[in-house]
Formats: structure tokens, sequence, C-alpha cells
């Protein structure tokens, strides 16, 4: 059995729960993860080693013998890391599990993605796109809807770029301010849609760029308050199955999302190796995409690693290899609930580096950290989100019990989640 050392780029809590599931896999050699975090130390060896730093990767995978790297986030994605190494002797036999600058703009420009997916006939929201020179068109397709009105700033913008608002007047002046720069550069072109009235979730799928295969279906939770209330953040908690994606609905999904998806990225001449995130919104039963993202979600991978019966190395393997189709994937039929504990003020201002006590008193769930860092034997918070807690049992009540009852095992000042996860 040949083993494979992996180079696993990101911090946060998604690279935490990937980090957990490679490591438990036989065909691991070394795992290392930059920069990680102090739950990541736990699974592999971390190096402080910023992703968006190519050069010092690429450094890193030469001194450590890596042939593969797994790219957690977008931005190094975007940015063109996977070119990067195919393009550099000295790493370009590494596998890469994410794709190309090019086919990482389904995450990067929601405006291409809008494009891609009208060019293939895949179900969105009535749309334009639109830039500061366009604004009477996009002015005047506000006139036409109903609000309320959705504004997405098409770059990247951290998952902060979606404004909802509920006047035809505060829509008009937010999409002048988000062309002047609202949300920097990724905002300079916005891209107006209609609203769509329905639930949400979100469907994974690991691709070699012709076969795919389908991950447990999540659905998280972003707003910061109890009942979807208040500001919009990373992302509050998640579960794992979802009620209303069942059978009949999913495969909609295969027929009419991912299977033309992938479909359209080898008919477009975009190879892409890796995950793809469908954010779906079921509407009356029918499946339409809200967005694309080229990484897993965070934090869904929190809920889907958990349940995914499959070796993590043996399958990203097959997908840089061109064989994703002959890896067995199933998924565990006990459901999983995640909640997220985060600093106090978060989304907006929050303090770093308080104290977190308790993490060692969590029984039967699985704390993946996210903003901690570590100051000798003490554990420190580090971000917005610092810690997701995880259970897996038979039933999603069950896994909620379990999970709070950790939740409330975990101190730090300013400690704050939402209750109403999953209910």
């Amino acid at each position: 059995m040949n083993h494979l050392n992996i180079l696993l780029l990101g911090s946060g809590g998604r690279e935490c729960a990937l980090a957990w599931k490679l490591s438990q896999s036989p065909r691991l050699g070394r795992l290392f993860i930059a920069p990680g975090n102090p739950g990541t130390a736990a699974y592999g060896t971390n190096l402080a080693v910023s992703p968006m730093d190519f050069a010092a990767v690429t450094q890193a995978a030469v001194d450590h013998h890596i042939d593969m790297l797994v790219v957690g986030s977008e931005d190094p994605l975007v940015a063109g890391i996977a070119d990067h190494f195919a393009a550099t002797p000295a790493v370009s036999r590494v596998m890469v599990v994410g794709p190309s600058a090019a086919g990482a703009r389904l995450e990067g420009s929601k405006a291409f993605a809008k494009a891609f997916m009208q060019h293939h006939g895949i179900p969105t929201a009535r749309h334009i796109a639109i830039d500061q020179q366009h604004i009477d068109q996009g002015l005047a397709f506000l006139d036409g809807q109903r609000p309320p009105f959705v504004l997405k700033a098409s770059g990247l913008a951290a998952g902060k770029g979606v404004l909802i608002v509920d006047t035809l007047a505060e829509a008009r002046t937010q999409l002048q301010a988000m062309l002047d720069g609202k949300f920097g550069q990724a905002s300079r072109e916005v891209v107006i849609e209609q609203f769509l009235h329905g639930e949400e979730c979100s469907v994974f799928v690991v691709t070699d760029g012709r076969h795919w295969q389908l991950l447990p279906v999540a659905k998280d939770y972003k707003r910061v308050g109890e009942g979807d209330t208040g500001l919009n953040t990373g992302g509050m908690g998640s579960i794992s199955p979802v009620a209303m994606a069942d059978e009949a609905f999913m495969a909609k999904v295969r027929q009419r999302v991912v299977e033309p998806t992938v479909a359209g990225l080898a008919a477009d001449g975009l190879p892409y190796c890796g995950f793809i995130f469908f954010g779906l919104m079921n509407v009356d039963g029918d499946p339409y995409v809200i967005e694309y993202n080229v990484r897993m979600g965070d934090p869904e991978t929190q809920s889907v690693m958990p349940r995914l019966q499959a070796d993590l190395v043996e399958l990203l393997e097959a997908a840089a290899t061109g064989r994703v189709d002959e890896v067995a994937v199933a998924t565990d039929p006990r459901a999983a609930a995640t909640v997220i504990v985060t600093a106090g003020g978060y989304p907006e201002a929050y303090r770093k580096g308080d104290q977190i006590d308790g993490v060692d008193q969590v029984k039967d769930s699985i704390v993946f950290h996210a903003g901690t860092r570590a100051d000798g034997d003490r554990l420190l918070t580090n971000g917005g989100r610092v810690l997701a807690v995880t259970t897996l049992a038979p039933t999603l009540a069950e896994a909620l019990e379990r999970t709070y009852a950790n939740v409330e095992r975990i101190h730090f000042d300013g400690a704050y989640h939402r209750n109403d996860i999953g209910r």
C-alpha cells in the first residue's frame, strides 16, 4: 500500500474536520496543515505558512515530500494555486485537490457562475450582472422586481457580500454603494437577482471533472440571531441529513444540477478536480442554484465528514487521477448536529485572547477548532467563530441534545451560540 503525504491549506473549523477525517485513513503517510490551529495539531503537524504565500507553500511541499495538496478555502484557488503547482517543476507531480483559477471562477465571480448556469440550462433565479457603466440597466431590472431585493457582490467577499433589502428605494441606494466599493473590489460588479422563496440546503460532490460522487447533504444557519434574525455570519451551525432533501428532490438535483454542471465544466474546457458545493433552494420541490462554491462549506463540513463512510484519502486521490467513480462512498444513517460557539460581538467587532475552559470536559461529541490559539498550556480565542461541537446520534433530536449539553461545558468570556440550530 502506498502512503500519501498530504498538505492541507487552511486554519478554520472546515480544515479541522478535514484533518480529522484524513487522519483516519490507512493510506495517509504524514499530514501537514498550513497554518492549522490547536485542533488540527491533534491530527497532523501544523506549519507556520500562509495559504496565500505560494512560494512558501511550494517550499513546504518540497521539504516535506508532499504527494497531495488539499486546498481548504477559496482564496488560494481563485488566485491560481493549482496552476502555480502545475507550472512549477519542483511540485508539478503533486496532486492538487481544487480547481484551476479558471474553474474557481465558479465561486470567484458570481457573474461568471450565473452565465455558466444560463449557458448550461441549470435552474437559477432571474438575474442581471452590472457594473458602474451599466447602472441604468440594473435600476430598470430592480423596477421590474417585487420585494425583497437581492444584491450580491460578484467577487469574493468572505461570505459577507450579499444584501437582501425590503424596499426599492433602499435597493437603489445599496446598489450604488456596492458599485462605489462597499465591499471593495468584490462589488465593482454586482449581480441583482429575483428573491426565491423556499428552504435552503447544501449539496456537495467530489469530482474528477468527468465523474462525481455525492457526499452527505447538509443545511447551515447563517444568521447570528435565533429564528434566523440579525446579521449574516460565516455560519452558526449545521445539520445533516436535511428532511426536505428526500429521494425525489435529490433525483432532480442529480439530473438538473449536478450532472449538467460537471458536464458543462468539461464542455467549456475547465478541468476540475475537487469539491463542488451547490447552495440550493427548494422552491416547491424543485432545486434552484443560489451559488456555487469550489470547496467544502463551513460549518457544513463539520456535519458532513462524520457521516461520510469512505476513505477520504482514497476518494481525493481518485479525484486527482480521474477515477472518482471507482471509490465506494456511503453515508452513515445517523444524524449529525453542529453548533458553533462564537466570540461575543461576532460578526462585528469581537475580542481575541480570552481563555477557553471546558473543552476537555466534552463527552461523546467532537470539538473542531476554528478561531483558537495555544498559549503554553492555555487555549485562547483567536477568531469570531471559535469552536464547533458536533455529535453523531441515531436521531437528529438526540444529536442536538448531546451537542447542546457539551456546548454548555465550554466557557470563555463573551461566548455565544444559537439555541435553535436544527429546530
